[in-house]
């Protein structure tokens, strides 16, 4: 093997086809990203070539799980971004509240690794929809 196609060490920059092909996302979406989120600031070296820290690695990752695993829009991840930071985000750490009364409701963390079991995970959405229901009526 190559030196070349070794892996990387977890803190070495990426470049955009790295990236892109890690995250799942096509580069030209990766480039649009970057024009409409302020967040994803990669390092532009000669020729215009972008090298992606690790930080930008996660930030990019928790915007794609935002638009395509949550189904937010690019101005309601963009809204999300600014009111509770990139860093609450990224670790999914953040509070939504409802737009009728303002109530906060914490999102939990559903799974954390890839050995959870499917019955798991609808019992935690069970539990979930079912605080929702009590924090509407309320």
């Amino acid at each position: 093997m190559s030196a070349s196609k070794q892996a990387k060490s977890p803190n070495a920059f990426r470049t955009i086809s790295e990236v892109a092909d890690s995250i799942g996302i096509p580069q030209h979406v990766l480039r649009f990203w970057e024009s409409k989120f302020s967040q994803i600031k990669p390092m532009k070296r000669g020729g215009g070539r972008r090298y992606y820290r690790p930080e930008d690695v996660e930030v990019i990752d928790a915007i794609r799980r935002l638009l395509h695993d949550d189904g937010y829009t690019i101005k309601g991840a963009q809204k999300l971004l600014r009111e509770h930071g990139v860093k609450a985000v990224v670790q999914q750490s953040y509070v939504l509240s409802t737009e009728s009364d303002e109530k906060q409701i914490e999102l939990p963390v559903i799974a954390n690794t890839d050995d959870v079991s499917l019955t798991s995970i609808r019992d935690k959405l069970e539990e979930v929809s079912e605080n929702l229901k009590a924090a509407l009526k309320s």
